[in-house]
């Protein structure tokens, strides 16, 4: 079995009734991609799909770039290897939330933010809330839920590196996927 497992998270699709892709017309975009394994989760937009050439950077761009010609608008996609979402799930420094899976959330980041970029998010964290950034991913934990927690709101705004942000059970869901791509079965 050739190739190797990659897991693509879409942004701003299907959110509140915009931006309209329904998951099996997104398996088969993946498919006409030349892409096998293809498995989508929740309406969210996250594939796991199996390439047999390429890495992360270059299929976001073919990914990317082939999502707008065929919806006519830009969704910021994060495609990232089974490697990397293994290290996400075993670096978790919230192990005692991972439970309660609504209180606490991965950010994939487009690149690893600064320093600075950290310590102007770390003035902002009054809340309930934590937070840790390991290389490329921002995990929160908001005791109160995503939906209530101001401090989730301004991530994106105050950190300024792009980001989408998937909560615990879709990242353990999407691991099991992962894993059972990468078995073949």
């Amino acid at each position: 079995m050739s190739g190797k497992v990659f897991i693509a998270l879409f942004s701003g699709i299907n959110v509140g009734g915009n931006r309209i892709v329904k998951m099996a017309e997104l398996r088969s975009f993946f498919e006409d991609l030349g892409f096998s394994d293809v498995a989508t989760y929740v309406q969210s937009g996250n594939a796991v799909f199996r390439a047999d050439n390429g890495d992360a950077a270059t299929l976001t761009k073919q990914i990317e770039a082939a999502f707008e010609k065929k919806w006519g608008f830009h969704s910021r996609i994060m495609v990232r290897d089974a490697d990397w979402f293994e290290r996400l799930v075993a670096q978790n420094p919230y192990p005692e939330v991972a439970g309660e899976p609504t209180k606490l959330h991965a950010y994939a980041l487009e690149r690893e933010p600064t320093k600075e970029e950290a310590a102007r998010l770390s003035e902002r964290c009054t809340g309930p809330e934590k937070f840790e950034i390991k290389g490329d991913v921002l995990y929160l934990h908001a005791p109160d839920g995503l939906g209530k927690s101001v401090f989730a709101g301004l991530i994106g705004r105050t950190l300024k590196v792009p980001g989408t942000a998937r909560n615990w059970r879709s990242v353990q869901a999407l691991l099991e996927m992962v894993g059972k791509a990468g078995s073949g079965g």
